[in-house]
This record gives structure tokens, sequence and C-alpha cells, in this order.
């Protein structure tokens, strides 16, 4: 991983973050069967830096044969306890511990952005059958939304930086109109953006946010100096303790 000690920070927040993360929408996997060209069930899957597996859930529900691949010790315990009968094996897309040519489909949920991708490619490469996918996604809110504009705003101004990893990792604004993650060079993929909502309670929302590697980083004292006015702004704005949050799944596949 590029950034071992921040990727590594979700271990003492695992169970935060599988109880507030979001998911994704059903239509994700629809879109990742029709631009890998052939279904899920059956095929045999690397779900890679599958941290809680949120992802991986849904890929075993649709019938994949999937395997997780995950480096992190709490998130490794967090998904035994959540998907007690998937296979779960340590390691990173940097050095993957899979056979070659054994996989269909490798995916990256929420995942890519911590890999070097001068490693993950080739060992993308290295393990999957001729034909075979990757598929790389990730949730991003919905910056034309007013609210989630403004919040992505303070969240830069805290963090003092132009993007932060926050925004990496539960969404946030995207880059100059295209597709809202840098990709990696060499390879020819097939894009496409699905909007989808969810409504939970405002302390769901403020854990998804605080289970971010920035918040982890700086600890939970820190982060409170954003958190606990953030609560207060938007009680105001949604008195019935009901956030919606607006995201837009962005997903990258290609045949490596």
């Amino acid at each position: 991983m590029t950034t071992p000690t921040q990727a590594r920070s979700f271990d003492a927040a695992a169970a935060v973050y599988a109880a507030n993360r979001p998911s994704y929408p059903p239509a994700l996997l629809d879109a990742v069967e029709e631009l890998a060209g052939f279904g899920l069930a059956g095929s045999r899957v690397a779900d890679v830096g599958a941290g809680t597996g949120l992802g991986t859930a849904l890929l075993h529900a649709r019938g994949a044969r999937v395997t997780a691949v995950e480096p992190g010790d709490g998130m490794a315990a967090q998904f035994r306890r959540t998907l007690p009968g998937v296979p779960l094996v340590r390691g990173d897309g940097d050095r993957l511990p899979l056979r070659s040519g054994s996989c269909d489909l490798v995916t990256y949920a929420q995942a890519w952005h911590w890999t070097d991708p001068e490693c993950s490619v080739p060992e993308a490469r290295r393990v999957l059958r001729p034909g075979g996918g990757l598929a790389l996604w990730w949730n991003d809110s919905d910056a034309t939304v007013p609210w989630v504009a403004a919040q992505d705003a303070r969240l830069r101004r805290f963090f003092g930086a132009e993007e932060t990893a926050a925004a990496q990792e539960g969404g946030g604004p995207a880059e100059d109109g295209g597709f809202p993650r840098r990709l990696p060079a060499g390879l020819d993929f097939t894009t496409r953006r699905i909007p989808w909502t969810r409504r939970v309670p405002l302390d769901v929302h403020l854990a998804n946010l605080g289970s971010f590697s920035d918040f982890l980083m700086i600890g939970p004292e820190a982060a409170g100096a954003f958190l606990e006015p953030e609560r207060e702004r938007l009680a105001a704005l949604f008195p019935d303790g009901v956030v919606e949050e607006r995201y837009t799944v962005s997903l990258a596949v290609t045949h490596p």
C-alpha cells in the first residue's frame, strides 16, 4: 500500500466502519456484469481491499465465488464476524496471495487508491484468466446537492487540503467534469456513473464521517472539533434527525 499507516488506521475502527459506511446499489453489479461481459453468478472473483466486506457481501449474494483479500487485522476480524462463510486471505493489491490465472474478475470497492499501480496492475493481470476483468468503484457524494458541497468545502478547509483522503473514501467533489478518480495509465477503461440515495439517522452520518482515515489519524478529540459543530449544522438542516445522503457510484471496468 502506498500509505500503510493511514490505510491501516481503519483497523481500530472496523466495527464503526461496518455499521455506518454506505454499501452500494444493486444497479452497480448490473453495470459490472454489463461492462465485464459476463455474469457474476459462478464467476471466480477476488475482492481486494475488502475491508469489512461491504462489496464482498453483494458479490456473494449475486452468486459469485468470491474470495476476499484484506491486509488489516481489525478489518479482517470484522469481516469474519460479518461473512463467516466467505473465504478471506490476508494480503493487498500490490502482492496478491492468489494463483496466476485463477480469477474471472478482480474488484476494488473503495480501495484502489491505497495501491501502487506499478505493482497492483501487473498483479491484477497475473491473477486474471485471459479475457478477465478488473473493476474499480467508489462512492462519491453528490456535490451538486448544496449541503453536500458545503460540507465538502468545510472538510477541505479543516484538513487544509485541496482534496482530502476523506473525500476519496466517502465521497467528494468530482475532478473537472470527468471520472472523479485517477485511473491507472495504459488501460482502456469503460466508466459508468450510478446515482443512489440512502436516508440515515444523523448519528450514522456523523459516524460515517468519523470513520474516514483523515479523522482516524488525528484522533477523536481533534476530530470532534469538526464533527461537533457539524452535528449542530445538520440538525438545523434536518430537523427530523434523518439525513438524506446522495451518492454517485463511479465505476471503471477494463480487461487488462
